[in-house]
């Protein structure tokens, strides 16, 4: 189950961020992003990365798959993995990796850490969408304003997430190819 609560409670985590446009237009697929060196197979089916946590900043990811006519894709297989606070990433086991698969409204979500930027990269999250039987989608995420945007040669505003008011919940609508 991604979201917890009563239905109203879910509508309520949902709308409080606005519907990503590229879903309004129902033409237009997420933008594809490379893969990068650290992605790892086989990461756990979970939507709670959050057990190793500690006392790091918690953020959580929401939003929905959507094909190019607006319309849910349940089973859709939705993989984050991404770096810590200090900016690295767990190469050895699958810290800050996991996957699931929407439901029948489309939705997603992950809880899990607050993201940092390293080297020459802003703060990002990797992120591949499968729809059942369709195309991969590599792509990631990124935080609005975040200053060190315009000199990551990958950043992409398209791909910049919704914030909630207190920058604790990053909400992103993906558009993936109508099957």
């Amino acid at each position: 189950m991604i979201f917890t609560g009563s239905s109203a409670h879910v509508s309520a985590q949902l709308s409080a961020l606005p519907l990503t446009p590229a879903c309004e237009t129902g033409s237009v697929s997420t933008p594809q992003q490379t893969q990068g060196p650290f992605y790892r197979p086989n990461a756990p089916q979970r939507n709670d990365l959050t057990a190793d946590a500690g006392s790091r900043r918690r953020f959580s990811l929401r939003g929905f798959v959507f094909d190019t006519g607006c319309r849910p894709v349940p089973e859709a297989m939705v993989e984050i993995w991404h770096a810590d606070e200090r900016g690295e990433y767990d190469n050895d086991g699958y810290r800050w990796r996991a996957y699931q698969l929407t439901d029948d409204a489309g939705r997603w979500g992950f809880d899990t850490i607050l993201t940092q930027h390293y080297s020459f990269r802003t703060a990002h999250y990797h992120i591949r969408v499968q729809p059942r039987g369709g195309e991969v989608l590599t792509t990631q995420l990124y935080f609005p304003d975040h200053p060190r945007n315009h000199g990551d040669r990958l950043f992409d505003p398209r791909l910049v997430m919704a914030l909630d008011d207190d920058r604790s919940t990053g909400r992103f609508d993906f558009v993936v190819p109508s099957l």
